[in-house]
């Protein structure tokens, strides 16, 4: 982008601030700015001026889950209707590996953390093994598409080819960058974190297709037939990936989306619920949960909203193609940013002090018609990494892993 471009462009969206000090950069500072100025959407920043009238959450109600036991009457016939799809080329997974260590202490990214105690296991390759188990069973393997993002992507890449990634094959892995998303004051005015670079955070889990669509991979995905796309994050060591009963039932149920679920371990567990909203299937987020839905049973007598999402989703390709045409919700977040004053110094806030923007996965399920909420036994797929101890943790990680065989 030249110089002009990027004028005009700021001009347009009210933003010409940005380049206050590019006279002072340096020309690789100056082609940095520039290149992020070209890269970043700001038609969404005149959300700010009006956050009112961002999507509010409408009505809702119970789904139906496919439970162990229903899960565990045909898994015969779900396994080869799996596997038969992954030995096809038709299931690709995708790993949401965007985020850094800092809450376990570690400047890395988090998929890098060491999760061993007598030897070195980390979360990269407790994940890669996983896979494998499924790479063995149908005796092929499936691509691999690894979101990366600015602050972790290179040295990802290096660790993981350091590595010979884990035993995967390298022709079968691909990575692109998350798009990031410009962070504003209140009034929609982008603040810069430096004199040479706009504030911006990652542009929300649902961001992910959008990310992979424009890094230039459709092609890769045509070329090879592939017809589903299996999201996971990186946090959770023990879940399972292209799981082949789970593929399989979500094909057998003609649903464009798979949801794997963990019956809640308490009513207000901080995870989001499977739930219709409107009609749709949704999510409601933990912090959305009332009391009253939190506290709703069913006919049997059992808890309404009782199934977690583990961020684990199965989604068809085409359809993703379709609700991207019709441009996802878009939802902002007040945040603490870090910026420059007006004397060019950089502030580090106390309290929120402004938004940011992010496109969510559970607007990508309610904008589809059908979706499959799966159950999976949380003891064996649900250990997710979120601090060093407690809820959540290393530690309980660990317990997880050494009750599935894993050696630590």
């Amino acid at each position: 982008m030249t110089l002009e471009a990027a004028k005009a462009k700021l001009e347009k969206y009210g933003q010409s601030h940005v380049l206050k000090y590019y006279d002072e950069l340096s020309a690789q500072e100056q082609a940095e700015l520039l290149e992020q100025i070209d890269a970043t959407d700001m038609s969404i920043l005149a959300a700010a001026m009006n956050p009112d009238s961002l999507p509010k959450k409408g009505v809702i109600s119970p789904i139906p889950c496919m439970d162990l036991d229903e899960i565990a009457a045909n898994e015969k016939e779900y396994r080869s209707i799996g596997i038969d799809a992954i030995k096809a080329g038709k299931v690709a997974a995708v790993l949401l590996a965007g985020g850094m260590g800092t809450r376990l202490g570690s400047d890395n990214p988090k998929g890098m953390y060491n999760v061993g105690i007598t030897r070195e296991l980390y979360i990269f390759e407790c994940l890669i093994n996983n896979m494998m188990d499924v790479v063995n069973e149908a005796g092929t393997y499936f691509h691999l598409f690894i979101m990366t993002s600015d602050k972790n992507n290179d040295v990802t890449i290096n660790f993981l080819k350091e590595k010979n990634f884990f035993g995967y094959k390298e022709e079968y892995i691909h990575f692109f960058k998350q798009e990031m998303a410009a962070a504003t004051d209140y009034e929609g005015k982008i603040y810069l974190e430096s004199k040479s670079h706009m504030a911006t955070s990652p542009n929300g889990n649902g961001g992910w297709f959008i990310s992979l669509m424009r890094a230039g991979l459709m092609d890769l995905v045509r070329e090879n037939g592939i017809e589903w796309f299996n999201i996971f994050a990186v946090d959770n060591v023990c879940q399972r990936i292209a799981d082949p009963v789970f593929v399989g039932a979500t094909i057998a149920k003609k649903c464009f989306v798979g949801a794997k679920v963990v019956r809640k371990n308490a009513p207000d567990e901080k995870v989001g619920v499977m739930c219709l909203e409107d009609g749709r299937p949704s999510i409601v987020e933990y912090y959305e949960l009332t009391d009253e839905l939190m506290n709703a049973k069913t006919e049997k007598g059992e808890p309404a909203y009782n199934f977690g999402v583990i961020l684990n989703y199965l989604f068809e390709i085409n359809e993703l193609e379709r609700i991207v045409k019709e441009e996802l919700p878009l939802h902002i977040v007040e945040k603490k940013i870090p910026y420059l004053n007006d004397n060019g110094e950089l502030v580090k806030p106390e309290k929120p002090n402004g938004y940011k923007f992010e496109n969510l996965v559970l607007d990508m399920i309610h904008q589809m018609s059908s979706c499959l909420p799966f159950e999976v036994v949380r003891e064996k797929e649900f250990a997710p990494i979120k601090n060093p101890t407690g809820v959540d943790s290393v530690e309980s990680a660990r317990e997880l892993l050494k009750k599935n065989g894993v050696v630590l």
